[in-house]
């Protein structure tokens, strides 16, 4: 274990880098785990560290990117170039083939032939073997070399070989849909093996901690607003309800534990009189139930438009613990769009809702917050008032147009709080035509890149 520890160390420091939640705790049980059953089998390691490390479903993906460069199956060139299976595409003397044209051809058969008979382990070592001989280039010092996944898959052209897969398995009796379902399942398993040894490769050589850092994509919780894919909004969407579940239970326990008022001291006196003056029981005044008012205020042009979204359906998740929510959506002009929020609604069809809105939240087609304010004052200033709270949503960057601080500040004056969420790292707040800085001095200004902040902030919000 003594030689493994550092190793350990930097795998448990890569995963709390890319959000999971590992505590030291955890750490210390993952050890002793990994060192009862031993290092024999990768499988079972990877199992232990799992179950003592990954508490999410959603974080599995993470923790097995990380694992398979930290501990991998393979190293060096691998099983492909030993040579020892005579035909797993070696010259007999250890190294792989030749880039060249007839190579590349009879590669591809191979390929083909392990697809149509659905040969994982053989898909397995072509991949292997793809890296090595179509996806290596230079380096950047003499005698050393890199690995592209692009380039050998390019190289490969496995999508070519769909076509083929699917007569070979028709001739085979197999139908027209299934046949094509298995094929692309098998390009697809291909690329992703393939993606996975180049990546391997390039931490054999540069290190698993420096390339952990720059090829695994954050926990979706933890992913930025604006970096995040189509597939990642997907994955958003779907953790809204249980991050609301979550928030919910977390603010009702917390208003439970503070249910009671202050102290009674006369009745508590009082009825320490039957015991002699000793207060054994303590009474308390009646607490004022308290709740939050609430007018959300979103930006919804371009990629701030998907921050703004989840942020309406984490905050319409929670109305419980609001007396009132109201919501209004602009780019230049605003539109209220509080109605779209029914009880037990799509988190989908909201979702399609809400991007059909945008077209009447904009009438000059570029973002004008100066615009929107004087709007909002204008149009709907009778859902401001002294028990309200004002939530603003958007990066601040208008255009270098008039930003209108006089109506801002007459919208916070009205407001009993008022904050402004901004996507954006704080660090670029003010750059360009980023106006952060000037809002900031009138209403405090949050970073809220991500769903772990956002939560952290509608439950401050909430409580």
């Amino acid at each position: 274990m003594s030689g493994l520890l550092p190793r350990h160390i930097e795998f448990v420091e890569a995963l709390r880098s890319a959000g999971l939640p590992v505590s030291l705790s955890e750490d210390i049980d993952a050890a002793k785990a990994v060192t009862s059953l031993g290092w024999h089998d990768r499988e079972q390691v990877r199992t232990a560290y799992a179950a003592t490390l990954v508490k999410r479903s959603a974080h599995r993906p993470q923790f097995d990117s990380i694992f398979d460069l930290f501990f991998p199956a393979l190293v060096g060139a691998g099983h492909a170039a030993s040579g020892d299976d005579g035909d797993g595409g070696s010259d007999g003397t250890g190294a792989l083939p030749k880039d060249t044209g007839p190579a590349l051809q009879e590669f591809r058969d191979r390929l083909a032939e392990a697809m149509e008979s659905g040969d994982d382990a053989q898909l397995n070592e072509l991949a292997i073997e793809a890296v090595g001989t179509f996806g290596s280039m230079p380096g950047r010092a003499p005698g050393l070399s890199s690995f592209s996944a692009y380039q050998a898959l390019k190289r490969v052209s496995a999508e070519e070989l769909v076509e083929r897969i699917v007569a070979a398995l028709l001739g085979q009796g197999m139908d027209q849909a299934s046949a094509r379902r298995r094929a692309i399942a098998a390009v697809d398993r291909f690329t992703k093996v393939v993606e996975g040894e180049a990546l391997r490769r390039i931490a054999e050589q540069k290190g698993a901690t420096q390339v952990s850092r720059t090829t695994v994509r954050p926990t979706i919780d933890n992913l930025n607003f604006l970096s995040a894919r189509r597939e990642d909004l997907d994955a958003m969407r779907r953790e809204i309800q249980p991050l609301a579940r979550r928030l919910a239970t977390r603010l009702t326990q917390e208003h439970h534990a503070k249910r009671r008022g202050p102290l009674d001291f006369r009745r508590t006196v009082r009825a320490s009189i039957s015991t002699g003056g000793v207060p054994i029981t303590t009474h308390h005044k009646p607490k004022r139930p308290h709740r939050t008012e609430l007018v959300v205020l979103c930006d919804v042009s371009g990629s701030v438009a998907n921050f703004a979204q989840f942020t309406l359906l984490l905050v319409f998740a929670l109305r419980d613990q609001f007396t009132k929510v109201r919501a209004f959506t602009f780019i230049d002009h605003v539109h209220e769009v509080t109605h779209y929020f029914k009880p037990g609604a799509d988190v989908v069809e909201v979702m399609a809702d809400l991007a059909a809105s945008t077209s009447h939240a904009a009438l000059w087609g570029r973002t004008n917050y100066g615009r929107a304010f004087d709007k909002f004052l204008e149009n709907h200033s009778d859902a401001l008032g002294p028990k309200t709270s004002l939530l603003v949503l958007g990066d601040a960057r208008s255009n270098y147009s008039d930003l209108q601080l006089e109506s801002f500040r007459t919208m916070v004056d009205q407001c009993r709080n008022t904050w402004w969420l901004n996507p954006e790292h704080a660090r670029n707040w003010g750059s360009g035509d980023s106006a952060a800085p000037t809002y900031a001095e009138i209403a405090p200004m949050v970073e809220c890149r991500n769903l772990t902040q956002l939560g952290e902030f509608v439950h401050d919000l909430a409580g």
